[in-house]
């Protein structure tokens, strides 16, 4: 019986694996936001007129970054959470022969929504990063 919940909780268990990855890259990127705000808060004081306006600016879109990269995070470790749960309720269902279908069901679709939200909220930060940054044409021709 222990070796059928071992296998079942193999599944979630990948899942797990996966979100902890997406963690990893989502953080990655929050540090490099955090640096990149540091450096501007220190040239904040010594900046004027049109310089001074692209650091507020800057700094400004790096908090949205920020803000949204944490909700990603939120989202993802409450998923990585979630998992932990639905594959403690598998051992539970094996050891003691309890019908927990329902909840470990509601668990999965949990997890998996969290995972979603996660996610999207990864593609709305790459892309707000994405859109920031304009190559002149001129650095483009040979």
């Amino acid at each position: 019986m222990i070796g059928e919940t071992i296998q079942l909780s193999l599944a979630p268990a990948f899942l797990l694996v996966a979100t902890s990855g997406i963690l990893n890259v989502v953080t990655g990127r929050l540090a490099r936001v955090v640096d990149r705000a540091r450096k501007l808060i220190e040239q904040h004081g010594d900046t004027r007129g049109i310089e001074h306006a692209r650091v507020v600016a800057e700094l400004r879109l790096l908090d949205r970054r920020m803000v949204i990269i944490n909700w990603s995070v939120g989202l993802a470790v409450a998923c990585g959470i979630t998992v932990c749960l639905m594959v403690a309720m598998l051992f539970f269902v094996g050891a003691g022969h309890i019908d927990l279908g329902m909840p470990v069901s509601a668990l999965f679709i949990i997890a998996m929504t969290l995972l979603l939200g996660s996610l999207l909220l990864f593609l709305i930060e790459v892309r707000l990063a994405i859109r920031t940054i304009h190559v002149p044409m001129e650095l483009l021709e040979k």
